[in-house]
């Protein structure tokens, strides 16, 4: 359990959009430390943080980064991609779905998309916003996303202060090759 590049990335996607996020219904999956859900509830979003019901000890990570960030109006709860369950099925509808390096394994990659389908279907304006590592030029969400009628715009990391080796001074980014993508629900109101 560390801070990921990506979360780096994505947090500072969240510090450019940071007037936007005050009042607005935010959760965060595949949490893990927390650093992009954190940032949203210092900005003023109300958020919820999630990781997997099966790791037990992921969830509490995330309990712990809310204390040590002073954050205790953050609630935490475990989904499990791909199922729906009692804690799923409890989410309000969302304004942003938050997502930094989820897309690891490309046989989680449908499961993650279903759970983020079933929010969309509570909100179809949601957005999720993710980062990921590239890692294989032959992993690709195109299909998958074409599967589950959602759109896709890639965001040059220029355009919010990300293309450097080094982010709000930390070295994570590095020389790794990370995405910020935004997604949306396709079908039109």
């Amino acid at each position: 359990m560390y801070v990921w590049p990506c979360a780096a990335v994505l947090a500072q996607y969240l510090w450019f959009h940071r007037r936007v996020l005050p009042g607005k219904a935010v959760l965060e999956i595949g949490a893990g430390v927390s650093l992009p859900g954190i940032l949203a509830a210092k900005c003023g979003a109300e958020v919820i943080l999630s990781d997997s019901s099966e790791l037990p000890h992921c969830l509490e990570i995330c309990r712990q980064s809310c204390q040590m960030n002073n954050v205790p109006q953050v609630d935490v709860v475990g989904l499990t991609w791909g199922h729906v369950g009692r804690d799923l099925l409890a989410i309000p509808p969302q304004d942003i779905i938050l997502a930094s390096d989820v897309f690891f394994e490309p046989e989680d990659f449908e499961d993650i998309l279903s759970t983020v389908y079933f929010l969309m279907q509570k909100n179809p304006k949601v957005q999720l916003w993710s980062t990921y590592q590239v890692r294989s030029a032959d992993w690709s969400l195109e299909a998958l996303l074409y599967k589950w009628d959602m759109t896709c715009v890639h965001i040059p990391l220029e355009s919010f202060d990300a293309d450097k080796e080094d982010i709000a001074e930390s070295t994570l980014p590095g020389r790794h090759t990370v995405e910020m993508l935004v997604i949306s629900f396709g079908k039109t109101l």
